[in-house]
């Protein structure tokens, strides 16, 4: 009865974000114009840039954003207990994650599309750009590096989930097209989840694997390779042709998951095993604060999200007053996804007593994406009566199909990035959208394979560094949105506030993390922690330096 509880309190706090704080925003502080002719207008190419059906683009965002971190962020903080979990979620989705991915949103299409690192130049200043990309790079060589693993692991680790994956491209391809031609948009939805979900119930009993070596490399580094020359072809498509449909269908899916695992929790009425604050912690585990703000980025506050808002899905944006829908209400979908991993982990679905509960979550970090398959499973069998096989099958596909949406938006944010430098630093070559593709795909797979030998594991060996990077980069874009307001003279309150949470939460994490990198003699994390230290402190000495002036009138 107690999952009822948390449930209706996330409910009611989201409820309240989207309905009242989130118009609040849009009226009186970002001001939104539906006459502002948007980039997607101004610049249309028909590859990058696309004006785009607001339900369609809202399905791209949220599953850009979502990827597997909303699951496997939260599955590992509930170790410190359900409560602090649970309230970083809701008060970080109303007033942290939708104010910035929003915020995103608006100031990238204010500023002809360009991504967040670039908007940074035209409000702070050439400095300030030039560090700030330094942080997004990186940002988006772990993502894509680590999902390529997380993706191949999960159809190694779970290969009923293989075949529904790719159905998915295939469905997607076609509705695209149907989509382009003007097909009902309705009857397209209802056709493409049904089939998504007829794949579901063949992948649960028609496993596919690779075999144990091909190519002199196992199964997981071959499907690494597979995964990324996907995404470079993928990355490279026209937006419509496979981002849009399969990101929109991918959503469409969840919100079908979403209401099974909220309805199980309903008729079901579970309790919950997990304590509220967890006092039989190991020594070795870490603190909670700040730990658990930067354990839970996705799903409470992301910096990875400001990159997708201002880097796709900005150049998709129809009208200006739609960046509320797609932007906040995607944080809100976000956050209900963490709620219910919240529940699923918490919950006697997955621990049936407190005693079973701890001996899985002995340890910190030990949990993740398979504990919220599995608890998740259970809890839609209890409540629903559908078989556990399929139950699983379906939130492995869930949680694949979401790393994988956000490698495809990945990579193409990853070669925006790199055509960037090529027009900030006159190095025409790079503006080449195959050149810029392929040497982005490249850096990944050096990193997969570099650091990692044949296992191609080696993107895990910089992912301790992700909380602190991104939680620091969500802090910077708020930072450059503050300073735009600031100069636009309106309220900034709203974006500060947050922001200089976010970034003391963060720092102060990347600080812990960088002495225990240099106890441990890691010398390369020693290394880029402190280029991400050094560098978000640059970032805001150069800002103050900008809002003083501002205000001093200069």
């Amino acid at each position: 009865m107690q999952s009822v509880m948390i449930v209706a309190m996330g409910i009611a706090g989201m409820t309240f974000g989207w309905f009242v704080y989130s118009k609040f925003i849009a009226e009186k502080i970002y001001q939104l114009d539906a006459d502002f002719v948007t980039p997607a207008h101004e610049f249309n190419d028909g590859v990058d840039y696309h004006p785009t059906n607001k339900y369609v683009l809202w399905g791209h965002h949220f599953t850009s954003v979502a990827g597997a971190a909303p699951i496997v962020g939260p599955a590992i903080a509930v170790y410190w207990g359900w409560v602090p979990a649970v309230l970083w979620v809701i008060f970080g989705t109303i007033f942290f994650a939708g104010v910035h991915d929003f915020g995103a949103i608006w100031a990238s299409a204010r500023n002809k599309g360009k991504s967040i690192g670039a908007v940074s130049e035209i409000v702070v200043g050439k400095r300030t750009r030039a560090l700030f990309m330094v942080v997004i790079f990186l940002v988006l060589l772990m993502v894509n590096a680590v999902f390529g693993v997380v993706i191949a692991n999960a159809f190694v680790g779970t290969p009923n989930s293989v075949f529904p994956a790719w159905s998915a491209i295939a469905v997607a391809l076609v509705i695209g097209q149907l989509v382009h031609r003007k097909f009902n948009l309705v009857a397209l939805s209802i056709a493409g989840v049904v089939t998504l979900y007829v794949s579901v119930y063949i992948g649960s009993v028609l496993p596919i694997e690779l075999p144990a070596e091909l190519f002199g490399l196992n199964p997981n580094a071959n499907w690494i390779l597979v995964l990324f020359i996907y995404a470079a072809i993928a990355s490279m498509l026209p937006v419509w042709v496979l981002l849009q449909p399969r990101d929109f269908i991918n959503g469409m899916q969840l919100v079908v998951g979403l209401l099974l695992l909220y309805g199980a929790v309903l008729i079901s009425l579970p309790d919950i095993s997990a304590p509220a604050f967890n006092s039989q912690m190991a020594e070795s585990a870490p603190s909670l604060v700040p730990l658990l703000f930067v354990t839970i980025a996705c799903g409470a506050v992301s910096g990875f999200h400001g990159i997708v808002a201002s880097g796709t899905t900005s150049k998709q944006l129809d009208k200006e007053t739609d960046a509320r829908f797609i932007g906040y209400l995607g944080a809100v979908g976000e956050g209900s996804l963490a709620l219910i991993t919240l529940v699923a982990v918490s919950s006697i679905a997955l621990a049936a007593t407190p005693e079973i509960w701890h001996e899985i979550y002995d340890q910190y970090g030990t949990a993740g994406a398979a504990t919220f398959i599995q608890g998740g499973a259970q809890l839609i069998q209890n409540g629903w009566g559908i078989p556990f096989s399929i139950t699983q099958t379906l939130l492995a596909t869930m949680v694949v199909l979401f790393a994988g949406t956000t490698m495809d938006s990945g990579v193409r944010l990853q070669r925006y990035i790199i055509q960037e430098w090529g027009d900030i630093y006159k190095i025409p070559p790079l503006n080449n959208g195959i050149l810029a593709t392929l040497i982005a795909v490249a850096c990944c797979l050096m990193l997969a394979f570099g650091a990692g030998g044949a296992s191609g594991s080696g993107g895990l060996i910089i992912w301790p560094l992700f909380g602190s990077t991104n939680q620091i980069l969500a802090g910077l874009t708020l930072l450059v949105i503050t300073v735009m307001l600031i100069k636009m003279g309106r309220p900034a309150r709203y974006t500060l506030f947050p922001m200089i949470f976010i970034l003391i939460t963060a720092s102060w994490a990347a600080v812990l993390k960088l002495i225990e990198f240099y106890q441990a003699g890691n010398w390369l994390l020693v290394t880029i922690d402190l280029i991400v230290v050094i560098t978000t402190l640059l970032v805001i000495l150069e800002a103050a330096s900008v809002i003083s002036k501002f205000r001093k009138g200069g």
